[in-house]
């Protein structure tokens, strides 16, 4: 009987392995929706890229200044998480690219301290993917990031164009052109 608590953890954990390797199974012989076929695609951007910011409006501080944009496959292959930084700001924002049944969402961790959440759909070239807005969780006080487009021009290039709503409904695009640095 002394056995048993010591025994107990393995054996569950073998029966949550086994379920997730079912699992797997089960989906790769379900026939893929249009979702799960443009995660896979922004899985490829996964390393570190590099390039120049743009904005439109100009931002004098921000224009020119160099970019770093890193994208990890985490959770199991479940999340696409995506951190920017910029010579520009100290912060580091992080936006997570997830599937939720039949759909793509991009949540975005702002600096402005909210969470605004994106549906993405492929564009029928099968390049560009584009996150509408869904809705906000906290406070738009200091405006809310509000649209994302990744287009992946080639393995080694993509672009990325933000939108972000100031107070006001007042938009700032930006505009990155990356180069991968690194898988």
């Amino acid at each position: 009987m002394k056995l048993l608590p010591c025994i107990l953890p393995f054996a569950l954990l073998s029966l949550s392995v086994g379920a997730y390797a079912q699992h797997d199974e089960q989906k790769s012989e379900a026939p893929k929706s249009g979702a799960q076929i443009t995660f896979e695609k922004l899985k490829t951007l996964a390393g570190t890229w590099e390039g120049h910011l743009q904005t439109t409006p100009p931002h004098p501080e921000m224009d020119g200044s160099i970019g770093q944009v890193t994208f990890r496959v985490t959770s199991m292959g479940n999340v696409l998480m995506h951190e920017m930084k910029s010579s520009a700001r100290p912060d580091d924002p992080i936006t997570m690219l997830y599937l939720d049944s039949d759909r793509l969402l991009l949540t975005h961790y702002c600096d402005a301290g909210n969470r605004p959440r994106m549906v993405g759909k492929m564009s029928s070239d099968g390049k560009t993917v584009e996150f509408e807005f869904l809705d906000v969780s906290g406070g738009t006080q200091y405006g809310h990031m509000h649209h994302a487009v990744f287009t992946i021009v080639d393995e080694n290039h993509h672009v990325e164009d933000w939108t972000y709503m100031e107070p006001g409904d007042k938009p700032i695009h930006a505009h990155f052109e990356l180069q991968r640095t690194k898988l």
